[in-house]
């Protein structure tokens, strides 16, 4: 089994949805791997990972939008807000979601379905870079398209 490990950067502009699904298939690629798996994991408390709806945008609008409303920004009720009136929200909805994701791999390709995406969800309204670490594990057709990684 060979494992492969990268860090992919993303730049956002604030609150919303980044699509990293191309990114997340380029490190596949590089790990040769055919059979295995996906992880993925974002190393920040303030965004998460979801594989979600990627053929209508309106989805992303309503989900942000029940996020809004549960989740808002300056309540009054927070404690923590050492970096404004978006800094616990922003937490809050990271570990309501998920910062981790697992993604089976068949053939050589992640194993999402016809409408889905993997998209960083920045909570944040500000502009940030967001570091994701994805690591491919997993089978090779040939040993030698495992190899290691040095950055």
């Amino acid at each position: 089994m060979g494992v492969l490990t990268r860090v992919v950067e993303v730049g956002t502009r604030g609150r919303g949805f980044y699509e990293v699904t191309d990114a997340v298939a380029g490190v596949l690629r590089a790990s040769g791997v055919a059979e295995g798996i996906c992880s993925l994991s974002v190393m920040h408390t303030s965004a998460s990972l979801i594989i979600f709806e990627n053929a209508d945008p309106t989805a992303k609008t309503d989900i942000e939008a029940w996020m809004r409303k549960h989740v808002p920004d300056g309540d009054p009720a927070y404690v923590h807000s050492d970096e404004g009136p978006d800094d616990m929200p922003s937490h809050i909805r990271a570990a309501l979601t998920a910062t981790t994701l697992t993604i089976p791999v068949s053939e050589g390709k992640l194993m999402l379905g016809r409408w889905q995406g993997i998209y960083l969800w920045e909570h944040r309204t500000a502009p940030h870079r967001r570091m994701v670490a994805v690591a491919c594990m997993g089978e090779s057709p040939k040993p030698e398209a495992m190899k290691p990684f040095r950055g």
